[in-house]
């Protein structure tokens, strides 16, 4: 059996969360795997890399949040300790302080979702305000991450969700559009209501310690990555970095046999493709062979959201009383958040100047502007939230341009969005935009899709044990009582009136 093994070769290619998760089982499983990355170091967006002057930079800050069991799963195997503790978080607007959240999972345990509701401290916002999202929880109980819920709210936008069940002006411009803009990247009429309840139950309703977050304690590249592909290589993987895939070649039975990158050629028996909308949109508009399948053509109608990642280094210690922040009302379709890289990164703890992570999302106003310009307004934000930033000094800075570089869940996309499976029998999709039913979003969404193509790998090749792939918590109880007689009324309803029923 392992002389068959040896002869399974596959290709997986993007090495972010979800190629590294694949190619990390499959090499556990004895396949001969190659790994192909365009960008110069394996980590995708996330990879990391140094200044000039030698000091870490990486494309924006990533949280770990508490419900991301598959990738805290990893962490223990591979026998690292990247994280910091779990920490508190703060949000503003040009006002000032806006809100503070504690650690859930320190407080006495409430039934969803009033945990959240009563143990996350708003400083102005009324509570008539925020009562008015009380309508909005049957259409969270309504959404169960099915087909058919997906098929039933990705048609309207986030807007128009909010506003069809009643939620006020001020909670929505203050609490909802502010969690849109750093959690779907865009504003609340560019999001498709089926993603925003997807995500807002994922990340804060679901249970109440779910908003709980850790961070890296440096980039995670160098943290989780570094010792991650060091791992893989030892197991025999290639992992070959500028590698950007041109094209694939079929046989006659709609089997790819091989990926093109450039003059190279890499035989195959499975292909895991595991790169973002924009990677994949590249590859198909350089592959007549993906581009004579619809599914592949119709990438084109899904989109990606810029992003620009800056850190700043000032002169002097500047008192950030909590160590992650989100932003919201500096610019009416940009969200943005600070991080305290004192407070959070190994290096820096003892430095004597203050260091700060400030990504900005819909941030296409800014791409354009110059570095001098752009440190202008992100220390002009700085100081509104924190009085201390406006007369230190910058002496270093970086500035990362990322153009279309996060998934974009607009309204009606989900139609083009790929599963798992392909029309090419060996051929299996991994990533963050890719559609499944584990329910998880982000990294961990990403990480659990790579472990499910390779699932897909084994099945096809009959060859290896799956991976063990932890489902995400149980909804409480009163949540599935809910939810079994929301179905059961929608079953009858189609039965009388089937003609009056969307999907």
């Amino acid at each position: 059996m392992l002389e068959d093994l040896q002869k399974n070769r596959v290709v997986v290619v993007g090495a972010g969360w979800a190629g590294l998760g694949a190619t990390y089982h499959l090499a556990k499983q004895g396949y001969d795997v190659t790994l192909l990355e365009a960008g110069p170091y394996p980590g995708g967006l996330v990879a990391g890399w140094q200044t000039a002057g030698g000091k870490s930079v990486e494309a924006g800050i990533h949280g770990f949040w508490y419900p991301y069991r598959n990738i805290f799963s990893l962490i223990n195997e591979l026998e690292i300790n990247p994280f910091t503790t779990w920490t508190r978080s703060a949000q503003y607007s040009p006002a000032g302080l806006e809100v503070e959240s504690p650690i859930f999972q320190d407080l006495p345990r409430l039934p969803t979702p009033l945990g959240t509701f009563i143990y996350t401290q708003f400083q102005r916002l009324p509570l008539v305000d925020r009562l008015s999202a009380l309508p909005l929880l049957y259409s969270l109980i309504d959404f169960d991450n099915s087909d058919e819920a997906w098929r039933r709210y990705d048609s309207i936008t986030a807007r128009e969700l909010f506003k069809t069940f009643g939620v006020s002006a001020r909670l929505y411009k203050e609490a909802f559009e502010p969690m849109l803009l750093v959690g779907l990247f865009a504003p609340g009429e560019q999001c498709s209501a089926a993603a925003t309840l997807g995500m807002l139950y994922y990340f804060v309703l679901a249970h109440q310690p779910d908003f709980d977050v850790v961070w890296c304690r440096g980039t995670v590249g160098e943290k989780i990555f570094r010792p991650w592909v060091e791992k893989i290589e030892k197991l025999g993987v290639k992992v070959l970095a500028k590698h950007r895939v041109t094209d694939v070649i079929v046989d006659n039975n709609c089997r790819v046999k091989s990926v093109v990158c450039g003059d190279e050629v890499f035989d195959a028996d499975a292909v895991i493709f595991s790169v973002g909308i924009t990677g994949m949109k590249k590859i198909v508009a350089s592959s007549p062979s993906l581009q004579n399948h619809e599914e592949f053509r119709n990438l084109n109608n899904l989109g990606a959201i810029d992003v620009l990642a800056t850190r700043l280094w000032f002169d002097r210690k500047i008192d950030i009383p909590r160590p992650s922040n989100a932003c919201f009302g500096f610019d009416d379709t940009t969200g943005w958040t600070f991080f305290d890289l004192n407070a959070l990164h190994d290096e820096f703890k003892h430095q004597k100047e203050t260091v700060v992570e400030v990504d900005f999302y819909h941030a296409n106003q800014f791409l354009n502007l110059s570095d001098e310009e752009i440190m202008r307004i992100v220390q002009g934000y700085l100081a509104t939230c924190i009085p201390g930033f406006k007369e230190a000094k910058v002496i270093d800075s970086s500035v990362i341009r990322l153009g279309n570089a996060v998934t974009h869940f607009s309204p009606g996309s989900y139609r083009y969005m790929l599963p798992a499976k392909t029309s090419f029998e060996n051929v299996f999709m991994s990533g963050d935009w890719i559609i499944n039913r584990h329910g998880s979003w982000s990294q961990e969404k990403a990480y659990v899709t790579g472990l499910e193509a390779a699932n897909l790998v084994i099945s096809h090749l009959q060859n290896g044990k799956k991976a063990d792939i932890l489902p995400i918590e149980k909804d409480e109880p009163h949540i599935q009582i809910a939810r079994n007689m929301n179905q059961s009324i929608r079953d009858l309803g189609k039965s009388i009136f089937p003609n009056f029923w969307l999907p």
